[in-house]
Parts: structure tokens; sequence; C-alpha cells
């Protein structure tokens, strides 16, 4: 949900796209408090960045990535110092934009932070900021309104400071249209091809080939030492299907929990609003009180006038194009003195003049939407979800300390702890210390598997927790050392890639000799393919080969060019015709390619400024912070 408040403008996603880490799930309140362990990681113009605070965002990363890859993430990815290094910059980074937003006291106003959050789709129902839903939802996330808001009102100050970066990037008109009519460029080509198959059917092996190299590449063919393994699965998601919610148990839920599924009252208005500085002296007060009334007067005999009035005199721009509408919303949502005139009006009446902070509102309640509770069986689904996810919680504590306990104390079988939970005994396949799949991608699991606890003596390992709340223990069942595969079981192998080598390199040879003839005005031996046309900005060809086709020189015609394809072809390229686009100085792309080159330019502006920031701050990292525990 906080992806959604930061797309208020295109210049500030691309931006934001370079932090990684989002924003949003590091307050102010984390950047200045102190570590809880008294660790840092990093410092920034004096202030530390905790351990603790570096792990959860790491943790929070990795989590991102496997959920990206569907949990298929290679461990050592996870555990990289790279990707280590990747979370602390932007940790760094998050902290010295704070840092300039609150040195240079960049202010969000109670009315900015109410439309970001009003504009999250996930906020709404039908269309309309629901603060019920709005609730609920900061509440799954563990948070109050409160601490939301801090946090959404931090990502708008960095936002200000985003669009002020990016908004200064300015793009010559001449410089989009010569990159238009670069991208548009289009080439004629016809190819010939030397497949590598072509030159393999005539490469042989002989026998000591084969010997030499498998001799002089022994490390490939060494198989490492494997294991097939006997584990048992325990997870809340078994535990929670074998519990049963009883209907009285959700009628109580239901009675004592009305407010959760009630919708408040939802009032609709529009308004117009004088603007009055919080600071104006009396006599402008009065003055501004006084044209507020006539409004009241002349509204109260005319009320059809007032999307006319509101539009033409009120000074809120957000609504007063709208005819000062302000759709439905609920308590809490609107200025207190704002809100309280609304919740006392009647539907369709013009109330006395309101002074907020704002200024000075005419307010007519346009409609209401009453107070509803909906019906047990429309929530009852909900209840029973969340009633069996508690005992689920509760009895998967309880059950697991079992769990954990008999696989520990009856070491040398697994079969205990399966007749106590009514679990079953599942087997792997062969698999390494270095890989493994299912729960085995764990490489903690592995690792125990592969212990002398397990490997040599037949014990369990103990109960790991593999993520989502599963539990595993595992026992080696068979177990193969390492060692080196014979010759007769690579032989064909080897045979195969010396094969593909050598045509290759043949291929690559008769290629590069037909170019060199054909660039000095000789024929070509072969048959040319259909000609085809390329576009610049659109390729049809892989990217080395695009290089080379709209590198050729467009004078004189034919041009010649040669690639080696990724497959091992040799390719060469006849460039015939050349068309360069003649491009209007009003052409309307001409300015969708002013904006995405802005944006280019506001992402490297960005990070300029980003590397300014962090000279300016004194940024100190610590180098353990780096080191893979």
């Amino acid at each position: 949900m906080f992806e959604t408040i930061r797309s208020n403008k295109r210049v500030a996603q691309v931006i934001l796209a370079i932090l990684i880490v989002p924003f949003a799930f590091f307050g102010m309140d984390a950047y200045f408090s102190d570590s809880p362990t008294g660790n840092e990681v990093a410092k920034v113009a004096g202030t530390g960045i905790s351990a603790f605070e570096f792990d959860q965002a790491l943790r929070e990363q990795q989590d991102r990535l496997r959920q990206s890859a569907g949990g298929q993430v290679d461990r050592a990815l996870l555990e990289s110092t790279e990707l280590r290094r990747v979370v602390l910059d932007n940790l760094i980074n998050q902290r010295v934009l704070a840092l300039y937003a609150a040195e240079n006291r960049l202010v969000v106003t109670p009315q900015q932070l109410q439309e970001a959050i009003a504009a999250v789709p996930a906020f709404q129902e039908d269309g309309r900021f629901s603060l019920q839903r709005y609730e609920m939802l900061v509440r799954a996330q563990g948070m109050t309104p409160a601490s939301f808001e801090a946090r959404v009102a931090q990502d708008v100050r960095i936002q200000q400071i985003v669009a002020s970066v990016g908004d200064a990037g300015i793009v010559p008109q001449a410089s989009a249209q010569r990159f238009l009519a670069a991208q548009l460029e289009e080439r004629r080509i016809r190819e010939l091809r030397f497949p590598v198959s072509r030159f393999a059917a005539d490469v042989s092996i002989t026998d000591d080939e084969l010997k030499a190299y498998y001799e002089a590449n022994a490390a490939r063919f060494e198989q490492p030492a494997r294991v097939q393994a006997e584990y048992l699965l325990f997870d809340r998601a078994a535990v929670e299907r074998g519990i049963e919610v009883a209907d009285d148990e959700v009628q109580a839920f239901y009675e004592g929990n009305q407010g959760r599924f009630g919708v408040a009252e939802e009032r609709q208005a529009r308004h117009i609003l004088l603007s009055l500085d919080a600071a104006a002296d009396a006599a402008e007060v009065d003055k501004v009180m006084a044209e507020a009334r006539a409004l009241v007067d002349t509204l109260r005999a005319q009320p059809e006038r007032f999307a006319e009035i509101a539009r033409a005199q009120s000074q809120d721009p957000g609504s007063a194009g709208r005819g000062g509408d302000l759709g439905f919303f609920g308590r809490g949502m609107m200025v207190g003195a704002f809100e309280d005139a609304v919740f006392a009006q009647s539907k369709g009446e013009i109330g006395d003049p309101v002074r907020s902070e704002f200024g000075v509102h005419v307010i007519e309640v346009t409609d209401i939407k009453p107070a509803t509770i909906k019906a047990l069986e429309e929530v009852r689904d909900e209840i029973v979800a969340e009633l069996r996810g508690a005992a689920a919680g509760r009895r998967f504590a309880e059950l697991a300390e079992q769990f954990a306990n008999t696989v520990y104390e009856q070491s040398d079988s697994l079969a205990p702890a399966a007749e106590l939970l009514g679990l079953e005994v599942l087997t792997t396949d062969w698999m390494s210390r270095a890989e493994g799949s299912g729960p085995f991608a764990n490489e903690r699991l592995r690792s125990a598997l592969f212990g002398d606890e397990s490997l040599n003596k037949g014990r369990n390992t103990e109960a790991i927790e593999i993520g989502n709340g599963t539990l595993v223990s595992a026992r080696v069942k068979a177990s193969e050392p390492a060692k080196r595969l014979p010759l007769e079981e690579v032989r064909t192998r080897i045979a195969d890639d010396l094969r593909l080598e050598r045509a290759r390199a043949r291929a690559a040879e008769s290629g590069a000799e037909m170019l060199a003839a054909l660039q000095k005005g000789g024929e070509a031996v072969g048959d040319w393919a259909e000609a085809r046309t390329l576009q610049r900005g659109a390729p049809g060809l892989p990217a080395a080969a695009m290089q080379a086709v709209f590198s050729a020189p467009a004078e004189p015609l034919p041009a010649f060019v040669g690639v080696a394809s990724s497959e091992g072809d040799y390719v060469i390229y006849r460039v015939d015709a050349v068309e360069r686009p003649q491009i209007a100085g009003d052409d309307e792309r001409i300015e969708l390619v002013a904006a995405q080159y802005s944006q280019l330019l506001a992402g490297r502006d960005f990070a300029g400024f980003l590397a300014d920031l962090r000279q300016r701050y004194k940024v100190e990292i610590s180098p353990r912070a780096l080191q893979v525990q």
C-alpha cells in the first residue's frame, strides 16, 4: 500500500526505484532512536544505524527475493556480501534523505497527508475511502493509525525531495529529435549463416584426446558426497486443518466484536473555502467571515447555485473544479472543526460558516450513509478463519515442542515422532551438500544432515524451522562418498564438448575468411537469406548482432559485418540499404522521447544528489556489516 502513496509523480516513481528497500517501512523514529543492542553497522552524521535495523531490512529484502522467485532462490545470493551491501547502501540513502528533510524543515500539511492516504486503493470501497477498511489494514500490519500516518508523512517528505531533484532535468527538443531519428533508423539486411552443425559432423575425436581432456579437467568430473534422507515435515497448516470451530464460538466472537463488522456512518459534503491565515488579525477575520456569511445567505436562497459558486470562488484547488464536492468520508478523515460541522448538519442544509486551519468553510451535506452492521453469515468465514488461526497458533506451539523433543530424545528413528503427531515419513532423492530441493533447499537443514551427528552417527537432525511455520527433522537413509566419475561414464559428454568446441572454431574461421573476401569485393559462396528490415529501436536480432549491423558504415553499400552467435554459428550480415527518417519539429513522439529521456536524467541526477548527501553527512561503515555470518 505504501507504493501507491508514492505514485503521485512519474519521476518520483522512477527515482524511488533506486531505493530497493521500501523507505516507508522505516519511520523517522527508526532513524534517530538508539540501537536496542548498542551495535552499529554504520553511522551517518554521527547517528547510528543499528545491527537490529540492518538485520530487519536484510530479512525483508530476502523475503521479497524469495517471494518474487516463488521460493526458489540460491541461498548463496541471499547470504552474499553483495546483497548485504545493497541493503546497507539503501539504509544509508534513506538516512541521509531523512536528515536532509529534517534540516530543511520540509513540512507535510494535514491536507496533504489526508489526500495521500485517501488515494490508496487498498483503503477504498466502491471508489471511496473507507475508514473501517483503513483501520483494519493498518492493524493487520501491526501498526496504529498514528504510527502509519507518521511513516506516510515521512514518505511524502522524501517524495518532495525526489520531485524537486527530478523536475530539474530538462531535455532540449533538438536532442530528443535526434535521438528519435536514430531509434527509427532502418536497415535492410540479408544474412549468410555458417552453422556449427555443418562442421560438427566432420570433427573426429580420438581416444587419446578423450583421455587427455579427462585428465586435464578432473575437477569437472568430480561427484560430491551424496545422501538420501528420510524426513518429517511438521507445519502449522496441517495443525490448522485439523481444528474445528463450533458455532457458539463464532456467535460469541461476533457479538463481542460488533465494531469490527460494522460500517461507520459516512457523509458526502461539498464546501466553498475562503482562505484565512491562522495568524490573521481580527479585522481580516471579520472581513472573511462577513464574505462567508454573505455566501451562506445567497446559497440558502438559491441552493442550486452551490456548484457554480464553488467553481468560481472556492480557494480549495482540490475540490473547486468538482463544484466543491469532497465525496463520502467518515469520522477521523477531516480536520476537527470541519468534521464536527458536517456531522452536525442535516442533509441539504447550508450550515453557518466554519473556521479551520485552512480558512473559512461554507458547507452543505449532500448525502448520508447511515452506520450498518454486517449480518453474521456475511462474516462467518472471516470469523472461522481467525478463530481457527488463533487456535492453530496455540496448538502448533505445543505440538512443535513435542515434535522437537521427540526427534531429539529418540534420535535413532523418526517413527516415534511420526506416530505421535500422525505424520508421514518422506524420502528424498540423492542430494549433495551444495544443493537440494523442496525443504532441503534450506541450507541450514542440509548442513545438519551432512553434519557428523547425522552423517556418521546416524542420528536425527534437530527440528529445524525452514520458514512459513514449518519444522523439519531428517536422518540419513543412505550415503555415498565423493568420487571421480569414471571415464566411460562421461565419455559421451566429453566427446560432445570437444566436438562442439572445434566445430565452433571452424565455423568462425570459415565465416571470417568469407567476410574478409566480401569486404574486398569478392562474391559470397552460399545462399543469402531473404531480405529483412531492422529498426534500431526495435531489436530483431541478438544484441551483439544489432550492434554490429547498426555500427556498419552507411556508405558505400553493401556493407558487411560478421558475428559469432551464442549457439556457435557464425553469421555474416549484408547491409543493403539505410533509411534515416526525417522527423518534423512538431512530431508528437518527440515529447514522449523527451519524457523518457528526462526520467533517465532524473535518475542520474538523483544518484548524484545522494552521493553528495553521503559526503555532506559523513558516512562511516563498519567492516563487519558486510561480513556474511
